[in-house]
């Protein structure tokens, strides 16, 4: 399957359901099948969360990271399987095992996520990712995702 790249947003929101807020991919810049996929999404400080978590030293937050994970590794499960939202399909966010955050992620920071196959079977996809913020490591996860035709 031929993949042009980078996936733009619109290309990303023809693959996810998340809509603002909760759209935490603005590019997906990078994807070698059967192997890897990168991407990224800018941390901006105009973002509602940060009215609450926290208003004097915002900070985004650690589970968002873990779900902006999940949704590169939905895009990589498309892009691997070829199916598609508009044929019945979606990924769920099955599993996220040894969580490991490295220091916290900021306004103005650009997170860049990569996810790395791990394994395929009955349609569940284990990948491997990590986040990072120029070049540091800021959080890791090993995470579950199911395919199901809906």
């Amino acid at each position: 399957m031929s993949i042009e790249l980078p996936l733009s947003i619109e290309a990303i929101k023809e693959l996810l359901p998340h809509r603002y807020p909760f759209l935490l991919l603005d590019r997906v810049t990078d994807y070698v099948e059967g192997e890897s996929i990168k991407g990224y999404k800018n941390v901006s400080a105009n973002e509602q969360l940060f009215q609450g978590h926290f208003p004097d030293n915002a900070i985004f937050p650690g589970v968002l990271i873990c779900e902006a994970l999940a949704q590169l590794t939905a895009v990589y499960g498309y892009l691997s399987s070829g199916n598609r939202p508009s044929d019945g399909y979606l990924y769920l966010f099955a599993g996220l095992d040894n969580v490991k955050f490295k220091r916290p992620v900021k306004p103005g920071d650009r997170l860049d996520l990569e996810v790395t196959f791990v394994s395929a079977r009955r349609g569940m996809v284990k990948v491997t990712g990590v986040a990072s913020v120029d070049g540091q490591v800021v959080a890791s996860a090993d995470i579950l995702c199911a395919e199901r035709k809906v």
